[in-house]
This record gives structure tokens, sequence and C-alpha cells, in this order.
């Protein structure tokens, strides 16, 4: 399975995505730019997508977005609308968590620190049916 990991910090990112390629086999993209995260998307490169809800810096058409506005434009477009979303937050709060769900439309959530790693895997193979 193809998995992009959205992610503004490259020391965590890569060791997140190590982790996953080594327990779950999967092969692990790595990007923070909003037009790399489209194009990949768009030709079919990704089957899920892990994303990190704050991106500073990120724009897409001029604007700043961050990792909630990036799920829901690409839940909001129909090339790219099927791709399962979990975002990956520290936002911990169930409050926070339940309407970054609702206004990003991710398809799940998981909060940072990522620790337990079979727990995410499983989630990886249910979003995706491969379970």
């Amino acid at each position: 399975m193809n998995i992009l990991l959205v992610d503004d910090d490259q020391v965590l990112a890569k060791g997140t995505a190590k982790l996953i390629q080594r327990l779950g086999g999967h092969q692990v993209y790595i990007a923070d730019d909003p037009v790399e995260i489209f194009y990949r998307c768009q030709i079919g490169a990704v089957d899920l997508i892990l994303m990190d809800v704050n991106l500073p810096g990120a724009q897409w058409k001029g604007q700043a977005v961050s990792g909630a506005d990036l799920a829901r434009l690409l839940k909001n477009h129909s090339p790219t609308a099927h791709i399962p979303i979990i975002l990956v937050t520290a936002y911990a709060m169930l409050t926070e968590q339940e309407a970054l769900l609702v206004t990003s439309q991710a398809d799940g959530f998981y909060t940072k620190p990522i620790t337990n790693y079979d727990a995410l895997l499983n989630a990886i193979a249910q979003l995706c049916g491969t379970n």
C-alpha cells in the first residue's frame, strides 16, 4: 500500500515512515507541499494519507492552509475524494478531535506522538479494506 505522510517535521516524519514501512510493509512517501500532495493523489499514487494538522507555511492557491484544510479540499475534489485520510495531531482534547474531523471530512484521527503502531496499522487496514 502507498501511504502519503504529510508532515512539516522531516525528522519526525522519517522516523514514523520507517516504522510504518518496517512494521506494516507499506511504502511511505513524505511531503508537506500542497502542490505535491495534490499531484501524488491525482495520479493515483496514494492509497491513504496520514495528514498532520499543523503545517506552518503551507499554501494552496495563495492561501495559508492547515492539514485539516487540505483534507477537506481533497475530500471535495472528485479525483481524490475516495482516498482515506487520517488526521495526525497533538490536539488531544476530544472536542478538538471531533471538530477537526467534521471540518476536515477526514476518515480518522490519531494523536501525536504515535506510540501504538499496531493500532495505527489496524486503522489503516480497516480504512483501506485490507484486513
